[in-house]
């Protein structure tokens, strides 16, 4: 499009900036061009586009553009208006109103980058939320947070790998198919994943299976506890045990909401510990909420080969003053040499690490006891109604396990695809539907219980899915 036509009737774009004709001609005479397309004059005219693309008209006002997104946002069906049971690594906790309104400050929210000395209050905060998180997991050293808790797996196994010199991963068979493949990429194409079998009545790890595996090749054995199926994995000591033994490093992925009530991983000889941080004070967003972080001990060869940032404390010259600034900054991408950066890492999760911080904080050690007991207790109840509906088995494993449990629906004659639509129409989202990922479960859903179903949640679930498969097939 040149500058001289209008845009579907209008001179210029109300949300486009420098879109005025006038002020573009004044851009172009400013760098010696006459239009626009001698900026692309480069790209063959077989690639270009000819005719304008096939858009709706453009709104004109904020009104009319507030009124068509409202109209778009009230076709979702989320949890606030539903009985949720789905989780599979983004789960419906409680959200303390604290973690709202600290993480809405305008320091917070829109501080992106900054020194000790311009950004006052942020470095101190995520170094309490280090500390907070350190302490709960029985380590020393905690990042600024990733991504996601895929992102922090792929980068402790990475970590794991330039520690050891080695480049065989042993993993779970039995993870998170997503999460796999997340770390097989950022992993590739020097570094190779090899699935552990596991135990088919427990769900845990097959350890003749996992020592079979173990070499001189093998940099790290990752497993998960909780589980992504929801069972505990008791035999983590013995996982440990034997990745030492042959010169591996132990890598740890836990639910940190679980460790109110679970040892957690350093007790059981995790070398690194990573993990996802949404259950800690994080709302449930399309395509965000979430944050990962990695942990180990305060020994230099973990500490030098994190990617991301660490805040430490020190003394200032003023006696009794501390200040808070980046340790070891130039290991980071974002360093004084990039080139030598362990990982590239851009701009990450900090927000979220402050947000986990102020949720710690509030719940303190009684707290996250409170929390995990609650959920234990209300997610095996959740497992003996759901045992009790003819043709389902609440629990595929008969293991304990926290928070999510897999309900087996292959006597039922039904899919779990049909069990879920039929729930939607009492609004109420079912399992997760794991016949894709792990076919050998046949018809079975991957349910989630949390401190926020109440009895009368669980019990409405158990009596409309006993209706529901009791309902003669047509």
């Amino acid at each position: 499009m040149t500058i001289n036509k209008t845009i579907n009737g209008f001179k210029h774009h109300p949300y486009i900036p420098n879109s005025a004709p006038q002020i573009q001609q004044q851009m172009l005479e400013e760098i010696g061009l006459s239009s626009l397309e001698e900026l692309h004059e480069q790209i063959p005219d077989s690639l270009k586009l000819k005719e304008n693309l096939n858009l709706p008209k453009a709104l004109t006002s904020e009104f009319e553009l507030k009124k068509h997104v409202t109209g778009l946002l009230s076709k979702n069906r989320h949890c606030e208006e539903n009985l949720n049971f789905l989780g599979a690594g983004c789960w419906q906790h409680h959200v303390p109103a604290i973690c709202d309104e600290i993480n809405s400050r305008g320091e917070f929210l829109t501080a992106y980058g900054g020194e000790m000395y311009n950004d006052f209050g942020r470095f101190q905060s995520l170094f309490e939320y280090q500390s907070l998180v350190g302490e709960l997991v029985d380590m020393d050293v905690v990042n600024v947070p990733t991504m996601d808790w895929s992102q922090a797996a792929a980068t402790a196994i990475r970590m794991a790998s330039r520690i050891s010199g080695r480049k065989q991963v042993l993993v779970p068979e039995l993870m998170e198919e997503d999460k796999f493949l997340v770390i097989k990429n950022y992993c590739s194409p020097d570094i190779t994943l090899v699935r552990v079998g596991y135990e088919s009545e427990t769900g845990r790890f097959d350890l003749a299976d996992l020592k079979s595996k173990l070499s001189e090749k093998t940099a790290a054995v990752y497993f998960e506890n909780p589980s992504f199926l929801g069972f505990i994995e008791s035999q983590g000591q013995a996982i440990s045990d034997l990745a030492h033994a042959a010169g591996a490093q132990s890598v740890v992925g836990v639910d940190p909401s679980s460790l109110g009530v679970l040892i957690p991983p350093a007790r059981y000889g995790a070398d690194i510990v990573c993990g996802e941080l949404q259950p800690l004070g994080m709302h449930m967003n399309y395509g965000g909420g979430q944050a990962g972080f990695m942990a180990t001990r305060d020994q230099e060869k973990y500490v030098m080969e994190f990617p991301s940032r660490l805040f430490g404390i020190v003394p200032t010259n003023t006696a009794g003053e501390y200040g808070f600034d980046d340790v070891a900054y130039d290991r980071t991408s974002f360093g004084h040499h990039r080139e030598h950066g362990k990982e590239y890492v851009g701009t990450q999760s900090a927000l979220w690490g402050i947000t986990a911080g102020v949720y710690l904080a509030t719940m303190g050690p009684e707290g996250m006891k409170e929390l995990g007991q609650t959920i234990l207790q209300k997610s095996q109840y959740a497992i003996h109604l759901i045992d009790k509906i003819p043709g389902v088995k609440g629990s595929l494993f008969n293991t304990c396990g926290f928070k999510e449990f897999v309900v087996d629906f292959n006597k039922t004659g039904m899919t779990v695809d049909s069990i879920n639509k039929a729930l939607v129409e009492h609004n109420i989202f079912g399992g997760k539907d794991l016949s894709m990922d792990f076919p050998q479960f046949g018809q079975s859903a991957l349910y989630c219980i949390t401190e926020i179903h109440s009895k009368q949640d669980i019990d409405c679930l158990a009596e409309i899915l006993e209706t529901i498969v009791a309902t003669p097939k047509r």
